[in-house]
């Protein structure tokens, strides 16, 4: 496998870093402190993310994507670790896979317009009982007399609710079954309730959502009954080596050169505190394990492109990136010392972001158990462990 940048890759990357630099970075401080993002910030990034062609990258070209691999995609998620998320969601779409399963009139009432951002979604399938337990979810969708599906139950931590116009949302069809529907946010009985403050990702709203009697029509089903939990799991997989994954090596990757300009040019005792071999241990940690979370997460999109089965290696690299990010900031704030620990500074606030990493779309606990009992499995057939 060749990991080696072409030109073309290498002018994405430069067209997007320099999107960041120029009008994402700038945005930071003021989301930071007001909480939120302002709505005609909002419009401005969008526009020149639409204008560069950087908008909905996951998408095939043919509906008007940007028709990216998932190795070129994964170039792109990296640089977008390098800065906020509300400020990504806004400049570079988050159309999620599952739509690609729309047919019929659901191409040009959902799938194109999210394509052409024209309409935002949000997929939710967290409830306050099922988190990492995705399939113990209470919301259901049962049909009336009159053969309509009619929708119940709640959902909450559901991230960018307040910028949707629709959502994708599972629910019980069954006993067993989980089906995934396409519901406009405004339907009589759908309401959205307060959004949960957090400790970091300022600026990106994690509503709760209620559904109370919402009547469905057919339409709104997305893919086949039944094929919800499917869909949901087919659109976190790409989430975690995506969004998760190679945004926590970009993040990584930019919390480490700031602490690298930093050592270098920071003096106690007449001596840059680069020089010293406690500061030095912990650059040279942040940088082995930023490029060993990074080759994982290429390998894993590599994979992918192959039409290999990644689920086992993009569970490693959730854990391994997540952890890999907490790690680097962490050792960030310690080396700025005093200063690591102000607002003044960024370093604080990617303290608080990158705690969230090893908890949404599986804790780091789940999927060490999935990889441990992959490894079992593979072991007992093969007598080793390697992948």
């Amino acid at each position: 496998m060749d990991f080696s940048l072409n030109d073309e890759q290498k002018m994405m990357i430069d067209t997007i870093r320099r999107f960041i630099a120029e009008d994402l970075q700038p945005l930071e401080n003021e989301v930071e402190e007001k909480g939120y993002l302002n709505p005609e910030q909002a419009a401005a990034i969008h526009a020149k993310g639409k204008a560069l062609g950087l908008y909905a990258l996951n998408m095939p070209a043919e509906l008007g994507g940007g028709g990216l691999s998932n190795m070129d995609r994964i170039l792109c998620e990296e640089q977008f670790g390098h800065t906020t998320d509300i400020l990504v969601r806004r400049a570079f779409g988050n159309v999620y896979e599952p739509l690609l399963h729309c047919k019929g009139e659901q191409v040009e009432r959902w799938l194109k317009p999210a394509i052409e951002g024209k309409r935002t979604c949000a997929i939710t399938i967290t409830e306050s009982g099922a988190g990492s337990d995705a399939a113990g979810i209470k919301t259901h969708a049962k049909r009336n007399e009159q053969g309509q599906w009619v929708l119940n139950g709640s959902k909450h931590f559901i991230s960018d609710g307040e910028w949707s116009d629709f959502f994708l949302v599972s629910a019980k069809t069954g006993e067993k079954e989980i089906s995934m529907f396409m519901v406009d946010k405004g339907l009589p009985g759908f309401t959205v309730g307060k959004d949960q403050k957090m400790m970091g990702l300022r600026g990106t709203p994690h509503l709760e959502l209620f559904f109370d009697n919402v009547v469905l029509e057919d339409a709104t089903l997305l893919g086949e009954q039944g094929q919800g939990f499917k869909l949901a799991m087919g659109a976190l997989n790409v989430v975690r080596l995506a969004q998760v994954g190679a945004r926590a090596v970009g993040k990584a990757t930019h919390v480490c050169e700031i602490m690298l300009d930093y050592a270098n040019d920071r003096k106690q005792f007449n001596t840059r505190i680069g020089d010293f071999q406690m500061v030095q241990q912990m650059l040279a940690d942040s940088v082995i394990e930023i490029n060993a979370a990074r080759w994982m997460v290429y390998q894993a999109a590599w994979m992918l492109d192959q039409g290999l089965d990644a689920r086992e290696q993009i569970a490693m690299v959730k854990v391994h990136a997540a952890e890999t990010l907490g790690r680097v900031v962490d050792r960030a704030v310690q080396v700025f010392g005093g200063m690591g620990f102000c607002k003044e500074l960024s370093i604080e606030r990617y303290y608080r972001d990158a705690r969230i990493y090893r908890i949404y779309d599986g804790t780091s606990e789940i999927h060490r158990g999935v990889i441990a009992k992959s490894a079992l499995s593979f072991f007992a057939a093969r007598r080793t462990f390697s992948f």
